[in-house]
């Protein structure tokens, strides 16, 4: 049998309309996962139920996240939040660490990890880090990687890419900064942006700030090592 795999989906403000990047059940798919997409909606109990039915959890990219939730008011340059997502995703997500069921989650579910686990992250890291930074908005094609990561050895990244540095591609403002008790930075950019971080405590929880759904579907190996680890853990 297939594992079960549950999606996380983005929601318009108005949270009247639900809409995903296909690359991302693609990704599953093409790797052996069997995608489920979830909407918000469930209750406590439900969460409980969805978590225990899953073998394991792709948090997606999308919006900004409130950052109510680690404690600040918003910052100037925030950008849209959606409280419905922010809070099913990290009761989710929490259960799901609670049960040490795998997560992959990928940019901003990378943070909503984080989050969920204790840590916090930079609302906007060009306006709240004073240092040159790298393009981490890129204007090339999410399929092309175009900056560096250092992969932290005896890191579960570092078990997967079988690499000291892989090149990613990458599109956010926002990126962790203190990260929770109990997890790890597994990988670095060049200007010291946190790029992924990964549970200590748990066999399967990893969290990458950039987005290998995209490139695994065009048969990038580094990141169809990454899907293929996953789904692997989920079995």
């Amino acid at each position: 049998m297939k594992p079960i795999i549950g999606v996380t989906m983005a929601m318009s403000v108005e949270e009247r309309q639900y809409f995903i990047n296909s690359d991302n059940p693609k990704a599953i798919i093409k790797t052996g996962g069997v995608p489920i997409l979830l909407p918000y909606d469930q209750g406590e109990m439900g969460i409980v139920q969805i978590a225990g039915l899953l073998d394991g959890l792709v948090l997606t990219g999308g919006d900004d996240i409130d950052p109510i939730l680690f404690g600040e008011e918003p910052h100037r340059k925030l950008g849209p939040v959606v409280p419905a997502r922010d809070h099913f995703e990290i009761k989710l997500t929490k259960q799901m660490l609670r049960l040490n069921k795998p997560i992959l989650a990928l940019c901003r579910g990378a943070q909503i990890l984080n989050i969920a686990a204790g840590g916090d992250m930079y609302q906007d890291m060009y306006d709240q880090i004073d240092r040159q930074l790298l393009q981490h908005s890129q204007k090339a094609s999410r399929t092309y990687s175009t900056h560096y990561v250092d992969v932290v050895h005896d890191t579960l990244l570092h078990e997967i890419t079988q690499q000291d540095v892989i090149r990613v591609n990458s599109d956010h403002h926002q990126a962790n900064r203190k990260v929770a008790n109990g997890f790890q930075v597994c990988g670095i950019a060049s200007d010291g942006i946190i790029e992924a971080i990964e549970s200590k405590q748990h066999r399967f929880v990893l969290g990458v700030q950039w987005h290998p759904e995209n490139m695994a579907v065009v048969d990038d190996d580094m990141s169809l090592k990454v899907y293929e680890a996953f789904i692997n853990a989920c079995q």
